[in-house]
């Protein structure tokens, strides 16, 4: 139930139809008796800008989780950052501070390294192919070179997020081998889709499958399938991989903590969740 003195998570982005995260941080809420409740809100990008920091002039709103397509934007929207954030050039939650001002973080890398890691799959010393720069791709990229890998190869239609991407890592990371401009999955350890490729039954695969080995790893963001075109097709090939929402519930107990509620498992999280698809 929720009361005058619930307090609200705004969950931002647009659009909202596959949206996971209320139907696993509410039913969490519910079962630890915390008077909270994650709201999705749709906003779209031409309105975003004005929309924010209205949005923090709420008298009982706690902070907001950021997705598609204002990860980036929500940079300069914000009072601080976090390094995490600044190295991966995009934040997904903000947290209204007891003096008014906005703390911007991130936690998109973390939660899919987390993910990968805990299935076996170290990233020291690999190769690694992550298709896409944008919000999540620059998070997951930075994550992974902080994981230790070896090389690290992104590709993005838009030239000059893939090329700011890679000088912000060669900076922070100069022992990493960076390079841009293919998509070719084949000679990769791990392999990652960090586009929305895969939302609409109509897209095409964001790699060549034929190109992947069987022992490659393939990791997923998108949400709104569990097993999309991409993953299915690499587990036909024999590859592991990792659903987009391992993700979302390996970087909740790390939204938990920022937010001030505590902190819970991944094994918490998805036995109270109630995912549809």
């Amino acid at each position: 139930m929720i009361s005058g003195k619930t307090t609200l998570i705004a969950h931002v982005g647009y659009p909202t139809e596959s949206f996971k995260a209320p139907m696993i941080y509410n039913p969490w809420f519910d079962k630890k008796g915390i008077d909270a409740v994650v709201v999705p809100m749709g906003v779209k990008p031409e309105d975003y800008v004005a929309f924010l920091p209205l949005l923090f002039r709420m008298s009982n709103i706690r902070g907001a989780l950021v997705t598609m397509p204002h990860k980036v934007t929500t940079m300069s929207l914000v009072h601080e950052t976090t390094p995490t954030a600044r190295i991966a050039g995009a934040c997904n939650a903000v947290l209204l501070r007891e003096d008014g001002t906005l703390l911007g973080d991130q936690f998109d890398g973390a939660g899919f390294v987390r993910g990968v890691e805990r299935k076996g799959r170290s990233f020291r010393s690999a190769r690694v192919l992550v298709s896409g720069a944008g919000g999540v791709g620059c998070a997951i990229a930075a994550s992974i070179a902080a994981a230790g890998a070896a090389h690290l190869s992104l590709f993005d239609l838009n030239t000059a997020s893939v090329e700011g991407l890679a000088e912000r890592l060669r900076a922070h990371y100069p022992q990493l081998t960076v390079s841009t401009g293919s998509k070719d999955p084949a000679g990769y350890d791990v392999v990652v889709n960090a586009t929305p490729l895969g939302m609409k039954e109509s897209d095409p695969l964001p790699f060549d499958v034929e190109r992947i080995a069987p022992t490659t790893f393939v990791g997923e963001v998108v949400m709104k399938t569990e097993y999309t075109p991409l993953l299915k097709a690499a587990m036909a090939r024999g590859c592991q991989v990792q659903v987009g929402t391992d993700m979302l519930f390996e970087m909740i107990p790390a939204y938990l903590e920022f937010f001030g509620f505590g902190t819970a498992t991944a094994e918490e999280l998805r036995e109270s969740a109630t995912l549809k698809y």
